[in-house]
């Protein structure tokens, strides 16, 4: 028997995805068994894991009870472990676009962290979320309370514990945007093997430095860690250092010294969109860890000097919109699509961009 750590794509901190060969000798046996004796993980997991339909044997979905047999292929995609930080609900604004039994998808606001880690263990998604989930329970619960005829507020003891939320991925603090929450382990890996296998739609909108030469283009190079700094990503065209990358992208609209353009991802690697572009040498406007927050591209005049510089107030972070997400629901099995509008501040400065386009063509 083999087992091969697959290539790991979106956040690959979050999921884990096994290979296996049975061996010729191997008897029959079923599939949750054998998973759960080769696999650091409980045999509940594996059968949910079988319920969302990520468990393959040769390329078929199969149920926790399938017999395997010699030579049998079998592929899984699990969640890590939970992270052993607690999470405390906060009472934190929230836009949420859809929210049903099995997920929720939130519109994140810039400065806010998804989930709690090494220097933001309150005020991220998760604990404002929690806080959401709570609060629905807890009126839930009241509810039903009131139809008994009773009259009575439930008490601690019987107040609800706090609801399951599991990340399938996440976007940066300072970027804006879609991303979707499960509330169901089941529902979690059924989303996890979609990105797995590449089939989540995302689009993104970014503000980059400089004219893009191209309509429309690819930028592919493997992403890992800085070997000079490990805060930030580099790309590596060659060799076998980072994972493989793929981002697609077609211009919106020109401004001169800066391009709108929308970006599609095939991959889902940290800072991909952030890396790339400064890759090809069009940085993302005012991004401060990958040298888009100087005056790049445009003249020496005081008064451009300064117009910038007041984009810089305007956007204080990287101009970068996770603005559509689409998926087939863990559920229902229907196709799903979610649209944002761009957020407040970066309408700000793309409006003030064009005005300045045209004002220069004028002068």
């Amino acid at each position: 028997m083999t087992n091969e750590l697959l290539p790991e794509d979106e956040n690959q901190e979050l999921f884990e995805h096994h290979k296996f060969t049975v061996d010729k000798g191997q008897h029959p046996l079923r599939i949750d068994k054998f998973l759960s004796d080769k696999i650091n993980t409980s045999r509940n997991k594996i059968q949910n894991a079988a319920a969302a339909g990520s468990i393959l044997v040769n390329g078929k979905a199969v149920k926790s009870n399938f017999s395997i047999k010699p030579l049998d292929n079998i592929t899984i995609v699990l969640p890590y472990p939970k992270r052993e930080t607690q999470i405390l609900p906060e009472k934190i604004p929230l836009n949420i676009v859809h929210e049903d039994a099995d997920l929720v998808v939130v519109n994140k606001s810039s400065e806010m962290v998804v989930h709690p880690g090494h220097g933001n263990f309150s005020g991220t998604l998760l604990n404002a979320l929690l806080f959401h989930t709570l609060t629905l329970q807890s009126l839930k619960n009241e509810v039903q309370k009131v139809e008994k005829n009773s009259n009575q507020i439930p008490s601690d003891e019987e107040r609800p514990d706090a609801p399951p939320l599991y990340l399938v991925h996440r976007i940066d603090k300072n970027t804006t945007g879609l991303l979707v929450i499960a509330k169901k382990e089941v529902a979690m890996i059924f989303l996890a093997k979609q990105f797995f296998e590449k089939t989540i739609e995302r689009k993104y909108v970014a503000l980059v430095w400089g004219d893009i030469k191209t309509e429309k283009g690819t930028i592919t190079g493997h992403i890992g860690r800085s070997t000079k700094d490990r805060k930030v990503m580099q790309v590596f065209p060659e060799g076998d250092m980072g994972k493989p990358a793929v981002t697609h992208y077609n211009v919106i609209e020109r401004f001169g010294y800066v391009t709108l353009v929308e970006c599609k991802l095939e991959t889902g690697r940290t800072h991909q969109i952030r890396a790339h572009f400064k890759h090809i040498g069009h940085p993302l406007f005012n991004d401060e860890k990958y040298g888009g927050n100087a005056i790049l591209k445009g003249t020496v005049f005081t008064s451009y000097k300064r117009f910038v510089e007041n984009c810089f107030v305007e956007l204080p972070r990287q101009a970068l919109h996770a603005k559509s997400l689409g998926f087939i629901h863990p559920t229902t099995k229907k196709k799903i699509f979610f649209d944002s509008d761009l957020p407040s501040d970066m309408k700000t400065v793309i409006e003030r961009w064009r005005n300045y386009a045209v004002h220069k063509k004028e002068g």
